[in-house]
């Protein structure tokens, strides 16, 4: 090819570009380039104030189930956002048998939910209705972000539990290294009352300032690389959807974060074993079901260095770190995820699984 007609080709691509530019800016801005998430098929089977765990309806080859337990700052959509890049799907269609617990939106009526109301009563009632329906022994349990908190000190507060394996992603438990995040938990001096709205529970708004403070450039930056990708529809549909879901924060109930602010921000509770629920010491010590943890190396929203320890601290003789060179989003959404982050959890799990007879 001669280099005039290289100079041409060039061209004639930037100005297909320039149309497909036009065409995208228009759909964004008309709303046009919406895509629905969570569309995996699935149907309620169990309620808990605002929150509803979800089965996922699918060819399950293996009859220990899965419960996922997700964020309580953040919509559960991220864990199922589209066809061809949803975490759930993966699992679904790799034969496992998927529930999970949505949280809902808080409102004044759980402005009073503790700690214990998450760890002590949806997460068995959830584990026991699965058990039920599935007429399982016992179930795999996994968590992300403040979810693996909740799953921790679950299977920490009840030994007993029906459990099978447990599994945390992107979770922290030295929360001394969260840096900028611990804004949204309140800093040790501040009092968290003045963090609280008038429906009893810290607003979404106060949840998504500090994760912006996390990255003070980011919307700026954001917008940059748009611009410079507005040509690819593919990539405008999922520059929204992320953008969509990084400021779709729910409110965060009041004395939920209370407490947290006092054990796991102000004492360091997890590392320091100064847990406290229903009256009981709580430690990860007694947590002894086989492990997993996966945590991205350039994840700034939970650090390595906030969720690594986990290891040191769980009982379990069976365990597992699983360190991969990604953002806290990417660890289960992208193209990096489904090649490796989904793959190891689903082995993990399928090894953990009893298959159907």
């Amino acid at each position: 090819m001669s280099e005039q007609e290289s100079t041409l080709d060039r061209v004639r691509r930037e100005i297909e570009r320039t149309g497909q530019r036009a065409r995208n800016g228009i759909r964004l801005v008309t709303g046009g380039a919406t895509t629905p998430t969570g569309q995996t098929p699935k149907t309620t089977v169990w309620t808990f104030g605002r929150a509803e765990l979800w089965h996922y309806s699918g060819n399950a080859q293996y009859g220990t189930p899965i419960l996922i337990v997700p964020s309580l700052v953040s919509r559960s959509y991220l864990i199922d956002l589209t066809p061809g890049n949803s975490f759930i799907e993966s699992l679904v269609d790799a034969g496992l048998d998927v529930y999970m617990l949505d949280w809902g939106v808080p409102d004044e009526r759980d402005a009073a939910n503790r700690l214990e109301d998450y760890v002590d009563l949806a997460i068995p009632g959830a584990l026991e209705q699965i058990r039920r329906r599935s007429r399982a022994e016992s179930v795999n349990l996994l968590g992300y972000c403040f979810g693996g908190v909740l799953t921790l000190l679950h299977a920490a507060h009840h030994p007993e539990s029906p459990l099978r394996s447990l599994s945390v992603i992107a979770c922290p438990v030295d929360f001394t290294r969260l840096g900028p995040l611990v804004d949204i938990m309140g800093r040790t001096e501040l009092d968290v009352d003045e963090l609280v709205g008038e429906d009893g529970n810290v607003p979404a708004s106060v949840i998504r300032q500090g994760f912006r403070s996390l990255s003070p450039m980011g919307d700026l930056t954001n917008y940059v690389n748009l611009l410079d990708r507005m040509w690819c529809a593919d990539f405008v549909a999922a520059h929204q959807m992320m953008t969509r879901w990084a400021t779709d924060h729910i409110p965060f109930p009041g004395s939920t974060m209370r407490q947290a602010h006092t054990m796991l921000v102000r004492d360091n509770g997890l590392m320091n074993d100064r847990i406290e629920l229903g009256g009981d010491r709580v430690t990860l010590r007694d947590i002894t079901v086989p492990f997993l943890a996966v945590l991205g190396t350039r994840d700034t929203i939970i650090p390595e260095t906030a969720t690594a320890p986990v290891m040191e601290l769980v009982g379990s003789k069976e365990k597992e770190l699983l360190r991969l060179d990604g953002g806290h989003v990417g660890l289960i959404v992208g193209k990096s995820a489904q090649r490796k982050t989904i793959p190891t959890i689903v082995d993990f799990l399928k090894q953990r699984s009893e298959t159907h007879s």
